[in-house]
């Protein structure tokens, strides 16, 4: 009879023990810092919060000063998730066996060099020998598709300025401190509109599908799994909706690696810098 009472106990007690133990795992959480950490924060914050409550996890997000220090991070594996450009996905699965699982389905990323509206260029060819802005060196659309366009395809001669966001970049060149700045039409869109009425756009680069959210591999596939299907519940909902356009991501769907594969065959490698 004891026997058959101690186990009546622990039938009863371990669904109490799986709960606990799916609330109590913490994951952490990297984001590319394309903005100040204030902003970032204000964007990611609340989505990880909606997040929490759907998959029972913890969520911890982990704050970058600058894309190079993000850059690390996820090189030696520190974070769980992460949120990152493309190229940098190819680099940390590369190196640590990183896996994307959600990204936007609405919109290519492009990158966009800007100049300022009253500025006499007209031409990527009236820059040539000036100083152009850019976020950081591996900065995707930014910065590394843009300086293998006006390199690789128009032999222009340039002084890159690393100025660690895109919103540093947008300031420089409405300062007048920059000739031209690199960014993104996403990025460019989220300044001020008094910011953006004295920029013009001279050039895009190619589109590509954007940047994924990704999971270390040492999250087991169930966890992995379960962030996704959250991720993509959450996005079907007006709250979700709402929230992750602050990012921007307008219509997530799943994503794999062989969304990507075809920026290996863009020479990116040649303007890779490793702080």
């Amino acid at each position: 009879m004891k026997y058959l009472l101690s186990l009546c106990l622990v039938a009863l007690a371990m669904p109490l023990w799986a709960a606990d133990s799916a609330s109590s795992r913490e994951y952490t959480v990297g984001v590319v810092p394309q903005f100040e950490q204030r902003k970032l924060f204000e964007t990611w914050q609340p989505i990880l919060s909606a997040l929490e409550k759907r998959t029972g996890f913890r969520l911890k997000l982990i704050g970058s000063p600058k894309i190079p220090v993000f850059e690390k991070k996820f090189l030696a594996g520190q974070y769980d998730f992460a949120y990152m450009n493309p190229y940098h996905l190819l680099k940390a699965n590369d190196s640590q066996g990183y896996v994307p699982l959600v990204r936007d389905d609405s919109r290519m990323l492009k990158g966009v060099l800007v100049v300022a509206k009253d500025s006499p260029y007209e031409a990527l060819s009236d820059l040539d020998g000036s100083m152009i802005a850019f976020p950081s060196p591996n900065a995707l659309g930014a910065s590394l598709l843009m300086r293998a366009d006006l390199d690789g395809q128009f032999n222009l001669k340039f002084i890159p300025r690393y100025v660690q966001t895109h919103s540093s970049v947008y300031l420089n060149v409405a300062l007048g401190q920059t000739a031209a700045g690199g960014g993104v039409l996403s990025t460019l869109k989220k300044q001020p509109e008094d910011l953006q009425a004295h920029l013009r756009i001279l050039y895009e680069t190619q589109g590509i599908k954007p940047h994924p959210l990704s999971a270390h591999p040492r999250v087991p596939e169930s966890d992995r799994e379960k962030m996704r299907d959250a991720w993509l519940a959450l996005a079907s909902t007006a709250q979700g909706q709402q929230l992750m356009a602050r990012i921007p991501m307008f219509q997530s769907v799943s994503a794999t690696m062989d969304d990507y594969t075809e920026l290996r065959d863009r020479g990116l490698d040649d303007y890779y810098i490793l702080d």
